[in-house]
């Protein structure tokens, strides 16, 4: 959801992707001024059905899961719709996990009687959290809790389907919250050498975002889903918020490190497959936190100026 306001027009906004040559953007509800907007912009799109009772009634109904296809995504065929995100980060205890699962078969079956279902992926977006004992990365494995709610019954879904899992990795978090181990050039892409050797696997890290992301694909191994593709649906770096490491530098270093990584690598356990990754956010989100630092995760000013350079290609 955008918890901000003085957003520029959704036309100002697809304008703005088309003059940084961006060609993928994610959105976390289905916006239906902004999916006019998309109309032949040849922008791959992530479309999030949020989590709440919304996914509550589409797990329960067939006709709601049609409907909701018809109205979001037939009714724009020229929009280039890529992954339908069922749900952002659901926790195992929230109400509405248990419908996470029939939600996607649901959506799965609307968008294969359409006739999509070669185009769109069906997916849900976890936080990293969901896994446990993730250093080194080779230990990775999901929480019991998240697999028991609905995470095992997802994994079988998208083995079945072809679809990737999508996961919101944050290299800021892991730093943050755990600065006596994790180092601030490690997280920012900017070691000079190795910072974590894996035993188990001989691979070495030099940044935690590979780390993150292989920890993720060991987990989904050791539940079955070792034929699993990772999309990173969000990752970023707040550029303001009152703490020592939100700084427009660190920013823009973890962003345009990013960026040039993901383009040209993969991960030490899949060195050939590259990373499908988006930017959170475009814009600062002015009413959100408190922590006051989740306000500033935006690529642009709302004036549609960039914060700092970067080149997203």
């Amino acid at each position: 959801m955008q918890v901000l306001n003085n957003l520029p027009s959704p036309s100002d906004v697809v304008a703005l992707y088309k003059q940084y040559n961006i060609g993928r953007m994610r959105i976390y509800d289905p916006n239906q001024e902004l999916l006019q907007a998309l109309r032949g912009s040849n922008i791959e799109l992530v479309l999030d059905i949020p989590k709440g009772n919304l996914l509550q009634y589409l797990a329960a109904s067939q006709d709601a899961a049609n409907t909701w296809v018809q109205d979001n995504i037939k009714n724009y065929a020229d929009v280039k719709f890529k992954y339908i995100a069922v749900g952002n980060e659901v926790e195992p205890g929230e109400a509405y996990a248990q419908s996470i699962f029939p939600s996607m078969q649901n959506i799965q079956n609307a968008i294969n009687a359409a006739g999509l279902g070669n185009q769109i992926k069906v997916s849900t977006a976890i936080k990293t959290d969901a896994v446990q004992e993730s250093y080194p990365p080779s230990k990775g494995y999901f929480r019991h809790d998240y697999r028991e709610a609905y995470l095992d019954k997802v994994i079988g879904f998208l083995r079945s389907n072809g679809s990737p899992l999508l996961v919101n990795v944050c290299p800021f978090f892991g730093y943050f919250f755990d600065k006596n181990n994790i180092r601030l050039d490690y997280a920012l892409f900017t070691a000079p050498s190795v910072v974590v050797h894996d035993n188990a696997t001989s691979l070495d890290y030099q940044n935690l975002f590979d780390a993150i992301v292989d920890a993720t694909y060991a987990a989904l191994e050791k539940a079955g889903g070792e034929s699993i593709d990772i999309v990173v649906s969000e990752t970023g770096w707040p550029s303001s918020g009152g703490e020592a490491d939100t700084t427009i530098d660190n920013a823009r270093t973890y962003n345009t490190n990013l960026v040039g990584h993901v383009r040209d690598h993969g991960t030490p356990k899949k060195p050939d497959k590259l990373v499908e990754t988006y930017l959170f956010a475009l814009f600062d989100e002015n009413q959100k936190g408190p922590p006051e630092y989740e306000k500033f995760w935006g690529l642009f000013d709302l004036n549609r100026q960039p914060k700092y350079q970067i080149n997203f290609n």
